[in-house]
């Protein structure tokens, strides 16, 4: 079985994360058959790559611009039997790929997603932040399974995929998550939520699968471990919802969220509630945080589907 790592990048502000990343794949105990990374549209930066790595595949977004169009032209340019998918500001752990493939022994497996933990460029996790809101920093986040498990969707910063898989239900779509406009102003994603459901969805037994043992870390940002940003990205995930469950439904397309939103936040609420009462004033802030939190997301998603309803008709 032969992998091949895609990485898409963007900007030149990310380097030294690039390099990061890029160094952590080759050094992994299972060797990737190749890494690629894939420019979105900044031919300073593609260059800048073909001189640095002269031994990584290094190709132009040949989709649409954003995160959907470089994930599509790194399948297309693939020549692995899997592709596996690395954020280009995360870091995997040496033993990352080989787990990875590890879940594919299984024929009926199409695609696995690993364990995102977060690096906190402040140096530590923001006392106010709830683990069940992990999600909002791109990592994995309490309520998933704590064990290999069949799951419905991967993250998409730390998946990987049976290459033929991904052309025949046509990659990713766009739209959905982050394009270059999204970066610069709403948080928005699921591009890889739509994708696993209409793969599944298409290919009736597919199994998506959860390997905690495929561990990354994923580096948040300063301006992303603020309250402000917590509450924009929730928002944004509503958005994001709205256009995943116009795609595949409601039925599969809220599966997951609803069994989170019913468990695992009002347990999370309470958590922090006997936390602050035992002395970690703390906790209240992470209750607060879970309740505002759902709202936005909540809020946001109904936002979503008016505006789609109204476009519709």
């Amino acid at each position: 079985m032969k992998s091949s790592v895609v990485i898409c990048v963007y900007t030149e502000d990310r380097w030294e994360d690039i390099r990061q990343a890029v160094e952590s794949v080759e050094l992994q105990r299972r060797p990737a058959h190749e890494i690629i990374l894939v420019v979105d549209y900044n031919q300073d930066l593609m260059l800048r790559l073909k001189q640095a790595y002269p031994r990584v595949v290094v190709v132009e977004n040949t989709h649409d611009k954003g995160l959907s169009g470089g994930k599509n032209t790194g399948a297309d340019v693939a020549t692995g039997d899997i592709v596996a998918y690395l954020d280009d500001d995360a870091v995997a752990d040496p033993g990352w790929l080989e787990a990875l493939e590890e879940g594919f022994q299984d024929p009926a497996v199409v695609g696995v997603g690993g364990r995102t933990e977060p690096l906190w460029r402040t140096g530590r996790r923001p006392r106010w932040f709830p683990y069940e809101f992990d999600w909002t920093v791109g990592c994995s986040y309490r309520g998933m399974p704590a064990v290999r498990s069949p799951i419905r969707n991967v993250m998409g910063g730390n998946a990987a995929f049976r290459r033929t898989a991904v052309g025949e239900v046509g990659g990713f779509h766009s739209g959905i998550g982050r394009s270059v406009q999204g970066r610069k102003s709403r948080p928005l994603g699921c591009e890889e939520t739509e994708f696993c459901i209409r793969l599944s969805q298409r290919k009736p037994g597919a199994v998506m699968l959860f390997e905690p043992a495929a561990l990354i870390g994923h580096k948040v940002p300063a301006q992303r471990a603020t309250f402000g940003y917590f509450r924009s990205r929730c928002y944004a995930e509503g958005l994001s919802k709205a256009l995943v469950t116009q795609s595949v439904g409601t039925q599969d397309g809220l599966k997951s969220e609803r069994a989170h939103a019913l468990k695992a936040l009002p347990l999370g609420a309470l958590r922090g509630l006997g936390e602050a009462v035992r002395g970690d004033v703390s906790g209240l802030g992470r209750a607060f945080a879970i309740v505002v939190g759902l709202a936005w997301t909540t809020w946001g998603y109904v936002v979503g589907s008016v505006r789609l309803k109204l476009v519709r008709s």
